[in-house]
């Protein structure tokens, strides 16, 4: 199934169908409430008028404002872009948070424009989204290419801190948000442990990907005594069976520009990476890396989806077969969004939380999530990703009252 909204619908339906939720609530979740599309003018620094293509797709907002991601990307998909949206939608259900889904961005390549040309392109995106986005009725954050620059842009132009998450900490933004993903990555997965896993099996641990949600999860690894034993990024990855230095590969990637070549260590494609025998495999990178193809290979004996969308739906079929449980993304990556709405709620009532209260509060909606998808795992017998979009379902459902 390569249409990812085909495969979102599909999630959908299957979890819906499984726990007897109505059709009419499965048919209302799998359109879009809106989708809008808006031509913003950049007078660029040679003097030419370009004109950019912007959109903002808002799925649902039973349970609140939409929340999402702004991407800058020259290959946007419009169907990526809605299960995105839709994906947000029960993320932000399955985390228990008063917010609904949404997605968005513009279409370029921003390594094309200059700093100035890409502040005035996202004013201009904020001045032709005028009654679309605020505070109280969609509110973006960071996606693909976009910073906390790009965000104290937004408010600014907009008038509100409130308007978007994933800002400056001088600019509204919370304590915590950077390391927000990873840590309650590891959250769920300490609560989930003793359900999931045996030791001494899961005592190893293999990533991929090295970036911000992958290079934090690996820190916090090392941090309670986990191996981290394989570690990719898009150049490739290195493999030690008796385990990496986290910090020393960080400071030879900061030196070589890559994690391959690291002293004491194997190179290793991204490919085999993810066949490596381990306890504990965690997507961080890229979508659709186990597939029809490789998932037979998965040796694993549980997967942890930092990245969105790291499986098709054909290959967690054939992982529930084999026995390995995959904590999905909507569940395993939410401490993201969750740590965001703490933003917007710290902006909404000109509070700013210590980085303390800010973690205790993650852990809490962290831990409950975790143990509400588990206990509709156990309830209708079924893998962990039906589970959670069953929670997400009768959570939409009761705020809808479907």
């Amino acid at each position: 199934m390569t249409n990812p909204f085909e495969s979102a619908k599909y999630q959908l339906r299957r979890a819906a169908d499984i726990a007897g939720l109505p059709d009419e609530l499965v048919n209302l979740l799998s359109a879009p409430m809106r989708e809008v599309t808006v031509h913003i003018p950049v007078r660029l620094d040679n003097g030419e008028l370009h004109i950019y293509e912007g959109y903002r797709v808002q799925h649902n907002n039973w349970r609140g404002p939409y929340k999402g991601g702004i991407r800058y990307h020259q290959n946007v998909n419009i169907d990526e872009v809605r299960a995105l949206a839709t994906w947000m939608t029960m993320k932000t259900a399955v985390a228990g948070i008063p917010m609904g889904g949404g997605k968005g961005g513009i279409t370029f390549n921003p390594k094309e424009l200059s700093v100035r040309e890409l502040e005035v392109l996202t004013r201009g995106w904020v001045k032709a989204m005028s009654g679309v986005i605020g505070p109280e009725i969609d509110v973006p954050a960071p996606d693909v290419n976009t910073t906390p620059r790009e965000m104290a842009w937004i408010a600014d132009e907009f008038g509100s801190p409130a308007l978007v998450t994933g800002k400056p900490i001088e600019n509204g933004g919370s304590e915590g948000r950077g390391t927000a993903t990873a840590t309650g990555g590891f959250y769920v997965f300490e609560t989930l442990r003793d359900k999931l896993f045996l030791e001494p099996e899961m005592g190893t641990v293999v990533i991929q990907g090295f970036g911000n949600a992958g290079g934090i999860f690996a820190e916090i690894c090392v941090r309670h005594e986990l191996k981290v034993i394989a570690i990719s990024d898009s150049s490739g990855g290195v493999y030690n069976p008796v385990g990496l230095d986290i910090e020393a590969l960080k400071a030879h990637k900061s030196t070589t520009g890559s994690v391959q070549n690291f002293p004491g260590a194997e190179n290793i494609t991204n490919e085999a990476l993810l066949e490596l025998e381990c306890g504990l495999l965690v997507p961080a990178a890229l979508e659709a890396v186990i597939t029809v193809e490789n998932a037979p290979r998965i040796k694993a004996k549980a997967i942890l989806e930092l990245a969105n969308g790291p499986l098709t739906p054909e290959a967690d079929d054939i992982l529930f077969e084999k026995g390995i449980e995959v904590v999905p993304d909507i569940l395993a990556n939410s401490g993201g969004v969750t740590v965001s709405y703490f933003e917007w709620d710290q902006n909404m009532k000109g509070e700013h939380w210590t980085e303390n209260e800010v973690d205790d509060k993650l852990k809490v909606a962290m831990v409950d999530a975790a143990m509400a998808v588990w206990e509709r795992k156990e309830k209708y017998t079924t893998d962990m990703r039906r589970a959670a979009f069953i929670l997400a379902l009768e959570r939409l459902a009761e705020a809808n009252q479907v």
